[in-house]
């Protein structure tokens, strides 16, 4: 998979979280999922990505650490 469809991928997987909050937590998974892939294929991940990953992993551990 080309990087340039992974990129289009993760930004309209962002829009749907925008615009299906209650879908959010699959999204985040599915985003993750996405920039492993990336990495899998030696393919730099951009800053704002990682960015975004770091903050959806501190998310993520507040959420379980609420439940």
């Amino acid at each position: 998979m080309a990087f340039d469809q992974l990129i289009s991928e993760i930004n309209m997987l962002l829009s749907e979280m925008e615009n299906q909050p209650r879908d959010q937590w699959e999204l985040h998974e599915v985003i993750l999922e996405k920039l492993n892939e990336l990495r899998a294929l030696g393919l730099p991940v951009p800053h704002d990505l990682e960015q975004l990953e770091e903050r959806l992993a501190r998310e993520l551990k507040t959420a379980s650490k609420n439940e």
